[in-house]
């Protein structure tokens, strides 16, 4: 089958009678045009399936486009598909594009990947960190692409950031535990070096200490190890001599794989709480720290369009508030005590 060659701004114009500056306005400063030759000329880029080229505008002009970069772990996990749907639906509310881009979830592929949104010059990047290093940006930055961070705050790099209360809300489900008479408390986590589950676990550990539990070294399993399976990590813990009576879970595959290591031992006493909430987790009854991704995502959009309007004002960090969901698996009492 042979292609078609794509209409041109010329083309336009002469079907709709008009010269090639008026069907440029029309798509650049349509409030200048008079509303019957912005019809004519739409009507003429509808029946040749014209597209304007933004990009190449913009390149031209040295500007960037009003796309807006978008780099996440993978597309597997329900956060990062979550919070990807919240910036998506902010941004078209207000005629911005979007692209999404994968980076593993490792350093090599975060920066690999910032340089290939970078490079089709986008209006603002938005990412989720996942290296210790950010400063690879600060030239971008300067040059006027806006970075903002979701998640986690970028390091060594002047940039927005909105991130949740991960300490509250783990120093409140610690609380909860404690309050029903454990002790014996475990939090597991993987990845453990992130900002976020540091935020998390110092929650933890501030909530054990007030109830005067200072070491919990033999309660925790932070790993930084994505090929060690969730479920392993649970069933260790949970098949020592002195299993905890309770798991706190660092995310949702963390979760996960406890539920499975639990009924795998046929353990249907040990508590559980988890960070983030999960699809079915209503329906198996498994308490949560939850928040609102979907508001994470927005939040961000909007902080990116702000530093988009104002690129010199100073940085903002925004912290959305966490709370804890009980459903059943956090309400049990320490085992042998019900």
């Amino acid at each position: 089958m042979a292609v078609q060659q794509r209409a041109t701004l010329q083309d336009v114009a002469r079907l709709a009678g008009v010269s090639p500056k008026t069907v440029s306005r029309v798509f650049n400063q349509r409030e200048r045009v008079a509303a019957e030759t912005v019809e004519r000329v739409m009507m003429a880029a509808k029946r040749l399936r014209f597209r304007p080229n933004f990009l190449a505008r913009g390149l031209r002009r040295g500007e960037g486009t009003n796309t807006i970069g978008l780099m996440i772990g993978e597309l597997s996990n329900p956060f990062y598909y979550k919070v990807a749907t919240g910036i998506e639906q902010e941004l078209a509310a207000h005629g911005y594009g979007f692209i999404v881009a994968t980076t593993d979830d490792t350093p090599e592929g975060e920066e690999r990947v910032a340089d290939a949104l970078l490079a089709q010059r986008i209006g603002a990047l938005i990412i989720i960190p996942v290296s210790d290093d950010q400063s690879y940006l600060e030239g971008e930055r300067q040059l006027g692409t806006p970075v903002i961070s979701v998640d986690r705050p970028a390091r060594n790099l002047v940039a927005d950031s909105v991130v949740l209360d991960n300490r509250a809300g783990v120093m409140d489900a610690t609380r909860r535990l404690l309050a029903r008479g454990h002790r014996r408390i475990a939090y597991l986590c993987n990845p453990a070096s992130i900002y976020s589950q540091a935020e998390r676990i110092a929650g933890y550990r501030l909530a054990m200490a007030e109830a005067g539990i200072s070491e919990t070294g033999p309660w925790e399993r932070l790993e930084d190890d994505r090929a060690l399976a969730p479920e392993r990590i649970a069933h260790e813990l949970l098949s020592s001599d002195e299993a905890p009576t309770a798991l706190i879970c660092g995310n949702n595959r963390m979760t996960i794989g406890a539920l499975r290591a639990m009924r795998t031992l046929a353990d249907e006493t040990t508590a559980l709480v988890g960070f983030d909430d999960f699809d079915t987790a209503d329906v198996i009854g498994v308490t949560v720290i939850s928040y609102d991704p979907f508001e994470l995502g927005r939040r961000t959009a909007q902080v990116a369009l702000e530093r988009m309007r104002e690129p010199t004002g100073f940085t903002q960090q925004l912290t959305l508030p966490t709370w804890v969901i009980e459903r059943g698996t956090g309400e049990r009492p320490p085992k042998g005590t019900a």
